[in-house]
């Protein structure tokens, strides 16, 4: 009996996995000593429920707002259930976010008491916001935080029993209010019930080994912020919904091994980081070496097989790719080896749940069909027009922007343009508000652009920029290791040569008001740091041509192909 229909929240869910699974093995947490520690759904359960005690002990307002903000670690995760369990609403914050966008959010969710765990450069990471957040605001330090200015959790957990009437949501109730990381303006906080958070799960099976779903033997690895919901969505959602095992990458450094001690089952990357393993594999193995093996029947198995378990990737039954598209030459390398990524599309408004490609009906440059339960058309202005079955209950505190973000029949308005091809399959073309007019008075959609800029191996980001220019231009972000290249004059030459030969490749296939006038080569990579990149790494389209409003006039006017900022 399929024990899903009893339990209608995740919060249920996880008291089912406790009650029937205790011993099972549900958070791998990697120590920075090299140790890791193990978690089981009981032991979960017992931290949960004691830090639950505590909470409610401060006699807080009912269903109050509790902020984590830190980075993804097993006690994130605790955390965010001892909030649940309380009775109240969690709120995350981006580990990465600066003062202001950590001062905002506090103020406008009327944060009650804020969990800090771990943080960029630790100490220094906590310093750099500590002046945004209220000095009577409680503070609950998780354990590796780096901040030491709230009570600790492991007194706390040491010195509280453990809640026993907890407290169980209806499926309409408010649990977690997710702030858009946005590329302009302050974020919105995107309000999503308790029967939302479960509906993802459930009704995203299809996109799971080949339709069968997830099950209790699958395996994560929690690296991309549990602040967003894509991350929300694939893991916390998903391992609470099927009882799967979740491990945790401690930092970049330690990657590689902490994606080979858990060879997941289910990945969810970006286009950046599938790119970042392609490379890595092409710099020890030259391409043309690798297809000459893939062409032996025998040799070529045993290295593709070899490639997946250098990668950590060898288990993965489900690969999946969003936030931009996937370039071409990487989709098909990674199809060669047996894995065929799955493009998607969603929104932190419909908790990630709206389309996505299922094994076999993959079209380059789509990202699948709508999810069953997923209705969706395109509308005016080609907008992409979607009612999902996790649907945001609404913008907190901002109904006249929810009132408008919805269609007369309930359709929420994406604010992409896209189109279906005959299968229903979705495009994305680009931003209802991101056309552009250029001198000439043609509308320039930059998005599918900076698409096909993106299937160039050296380039990492572009932006397609041009309003009021003859012609749009290209501000292209190269890879590290072609940067690199660029400190010799005979390294920068040949990346210029290889850039005009693509500029014209690509010029050929748009039309003339479309066509590129230059690729600038901008100096300083785009950064989450810089402020150049949000934290799931999409460009802030406002603040990279704000940056170089002043020089694409004179760019535009240049008259060479490339130019190196």
């Amino acid at each position: 009996m399929n024990k899903n229909n009893e339990h209608p929240t995740l919060l249920h869910r996880f008291l089912h996995w406790e009650e029937s699974t205790p011993d099972s093995i549900y958070l791998t947490q990697p120590l920075a000593d090299g140790s890791l520690v193990d978690y089981r759904w009981r032991e979960v359960g017992d931290q949960a429920r004691r830090m639950a005690a505590y909470l409610q002990a401060l006699d807080l307002p009912p269903k109050s707002s509790i902020g984590i903000f830190g980075k993804n670690t097993a006690h994130w995760i605790i955390a965010d259930l001892a909030i649940w369990l309380a009775g109240h609403i969690s709120v995350p914050l981006y580990s990465t976010a600066n003062a202001d966008t950590v001062r905002y959010v506090l103020e406008h969710a009327e944060v009650r008491l804020l969990f800090v765990g771990r943080l960029d450069g630790d100490a220094a990471g906590w310093n750099a916001v500590s002046a945004a957040i209220p000095g009577d605001l409680p503070l609950v330090d998780l354990p590796m935080s780096a901040c030491g200015k709230g009570e600790s959790w492991e007194r706390i957990v040491a010195a509280v029993a453990p809640l026993q009437d907890v407290t169980r949501p209806a499926p309409g109730d408010l649990a977690t209010i997710i702030y858009t990381s946005g590329s302009t303006g302050n974020p919105k906080g995107v309000m999503h019930s308790f029967g939302a958070m479960f509906n993802a799960p459930a009704v995203t099976g299809c996109m799971y080994a080949g339709g069968q779903g997830t099950c209790s033997s699958d395996r994560l690895l929690s690296y991309l912020p549990l602040a967003h919901t894509a991350e929300r969505a694939v893991v916390e959602a998903v391992s609470l919904y099927s009882g799967c095992r979740v491990f945790f990458n401690l930092g970049l450094e330690t990657f590689s091994e902490d994606l080979r001690r858990a060879r997941p089952t289910i990945f969810l990357s970006m286009p950046r980081l599938w790119g970042k393993f392609y490379q890595s594999i092409n710099e020890r193995i030259p391409p043309a070496a690798q297809q000459a093996a893939f062409a032996d029947p025998v040799e070529g198995e045993l290295m593709k097989a070899q490639i997946l378990s250098a990668l950590g990737l060898d288990q993965v039954h489900t690969g999946l790719s969003g936030s931009a598209p996937l370039p071409v030459k990487v989709m098909e390398w990674y199809r060669q080896l047996g894995l065929e990524l799955l493009e998607g599309y969603g929104m932190s408004e419909n908790f990630g749940t709206s389309h996505f490609s299922l094994p076999g009906q993959v079209r380059v440059g789509y990202v699948g069909a709508a999810i069953p339960g997923v209705e969706s058309r395109i509308g005016e202005d080609n907008e992409i027009l979607v009612k999902s079955p996790a649907q945001m209950l609404g913008y907190y505190k901002q109904p006249e922007l929810t009132a408008e973000s919805y269609t007369a029949d309930g359709l929420f308005r994406t604010g992409d343009r896209g189109e279906l091809d005959e299968q229903g399959r979705l495009r994305i073309t680009g931003r209802v508000k991101e056309l552009f007019k250029t001198a000439k008075g043609k509308y320039v959609a930059p998005v599918p652009i900076e698409a096909k800029l993106g299937n160039h191996p050296r380039v990492e980001a572009s932006c397609v920029t041009g309003v009021g220019l003859a012609q749009p231009l290209a501000l292209v972000n190269l890879f590290p290791d072609t940067r690199a290249m660029l400190g010799t004059a005979e390294g920068r030459d040949a990346v210029a040569t290889e850039l005009e030969v693509f500029l014209a490749e690509l010029n050929a296939q748009f039309e003339s008001h479309e066509q590129l006038g230059c690729l600038v080569v901008v100096a300083e990579p785009w950064s989450i740091a810089n402020g150049l990149l949000t934290p799931t790494l999409k460009i802030r389209r406002n603040l990279i041509e704000e940056r170089f409003h002043d020089k694409l006039e004179d760019w535009a006017e240049n008259g060479r192909k490339v130019i190196f900022e």
